[in-house]
């Protein structure tokens, strides 16, 4: 199984568990984390949840050799993007924890939780504009809602990867830790002491003052636009076979 569930009491860990391709999502691996998040909000006796993964990388993002097959459809578009997890409204709170670096779908994922606990190690980083992409999973218009724009626009149009002392220093992430799914425990349990339906109506509310539904029409327009350019499948190709791209748009 590329994705693991694991219940202790009220709290439910989502595992991302493919180190061999560095946690990297494919639609199978998309359709496991779907499947795990609607496990998480249907048990009434579940109340948080941590999303950590396996190896020493977090998430690379879309596997690049299934976007070759043809596979970007469900991996990047709908209500199952990302695993549902990117643009899914969720009545219950999420912590990632995060022990290597997170990067492309990967940081999209984090920027889709509610808490965010690193290693000091890890790094977040959104490359797709190298790949001929764009950061369509919500990296994009998160990261220039969340921190000011000129220093979105460095991370964003460079692909550069930001240290996690930098990343909790914007905002980006909660805290650094040296043990993160032990420190993400100890939050999911101190948090699930509280109402569930306190958490539901401030996770309500929290999303509401966001009111990302625009933003996420923009998002598809531009992504789509990119997946079916030719440099889109350059960059795949470029990054599997090792060496520079050759852009055709000019």
């Amino acid at each position: 199984m590329s994705v693991r569930f694991t219940a202790d009491g009220p709290v439910a860990t989502i595992t991302l568990d493919r180190p061999e391709a560095r946690n990297a999502i494919d639609a199978a691996t998309g359709e496991a984390l779907r499947a795990a998040m609607d496990r998480l909000e249907s048990d009434p006796a579940l109340r948080v949840g941590i999303l950590a993964a396996t190896g020493p990388v977090f998430c690379a993002g879309m596997d690049l050799r299934a976007f070759q097959d043809g596979e970007a459809e469900p991996i990047l578009f709908g209500a199952h993007r990302l695993g549902g997890l990117v643009s899914r409204a969720r009545s219950k709170p999420l912590i990632a924890a995060i022990q290597g670096p997170a990067l492309a779908g990967g940081f999209e994922l984090v920027l889709a939780c509610d808490i965010t606990i690193a290693a000091p190690t890890a790094r977040f980083g959104l490359p797709e504009p190298g790949l001929g992409l764009v950061a369509g999973a919500g990296g994009a218009m998160r990261l220039a809602r969340r921190i000011p724009r000129a220093v979105a626009a460095k991370w964003l149009l460079t692909g550069e990867a930001m240290p996690a002392a930098e990343a909790a220093a914007l905002g980006l992430i909660t805290e650094t830790a040296e043990d993160p799914l032990a420190r993400a425990q100890e939050l999911a349990a101190r948090i699930a002491r509280n109402a569930p339906g306190s958490l539901r109506a401030t996770l309500a509310l929290m999303d509401a003052a966001l009111n990302e539904s625009a933003a996420w029409e923009a998002n598809d327009a531009q992504l789509r636009a990119l997946i079916e350019a030719p440099d889109a499948r350059e960059g795949a190709l470029a990054f599997t076979e090792k060496r520079p791209p050759v852009w055709s748009d000019t």
